[in-house]
């Protein structure tokens, strides 16, 4: 049983996707210049950060499996978005991303991983990472094997279709 001091220390989490989520899904992004918010999206991240849940991404990143780039290109392109979302006085807590493909064209990346959604490995580690209270907290998605990771989780799971992602999360926070 946790004492009331673990408890007060514990804070809910959204788990926020990438492509299709924060940013528009164009399919293999790793650049900067081609990324485009999704409307509401640094604003959600900032409602999160003023509610004092943490922000996490969790995204699957098999480009890099697919060699059409490298880990340090999502690691840049996180680096960025961070930066951008600064601009507005909100952050993510940490990215989280899964390289790992079965049918990689990248030897070392190919491979089944319990980190690829809809497997719940990279929520998992956050959760062991981060004093996170999972009964208040959830994840933002456009696809069902989003959803499926978060239940696998433990978690609440959210399907986001647009058009603003601010006006979706704001009353999943009152919800918690």
């Amino acid at each position: 049983m946790s004492s009331a001091l673990e408890d007060q220390a514990r804070r809910p989490a959204v788990f926020f996707d990438r492509d299709g989520v924060l940013n528009m899904d164009i399919g293999y992004l790793f650049e900067s210049h081609k990324l485009v918010w999704i409307d509401g999206a640094r604003e959600a991240v900032k409602a999160v950060n003023d509610m004092g849940y943490f922000a996490f991404v969790v995204t699957n990143q098999s480009g890099v499996a697919r060699g059409l780039y490298e880990e340090a290109h999502v690691q840049q392109l996180h680096d960025w978005m961070a930066d951008e979302l600064g601009k507005i006085g909100a952050h993510i807590d940490a990215f989280e991303y899964c390289p790992f493909h079965p049918e990689g064209t990248v030897e070392r990346y190919r491979q089944i991983s319990h980190r690829r959604k809809p497997a719940p490995g990279m929520i998992n580690d956050l959760l062991k990472r981060f004093p996170v209270d999972a009964e208040r907290s959830f994840l933002v998605g456009d696809q069902p094997t989003d959803i499926a990771a978060a239940r696998a989780a433990g978690l609440k799971g959210y399907l986001f279709s647009g058009p603003n992602l601010e006006t979706f999360v704001r009353p999943l926070l009152l919800v918690g």
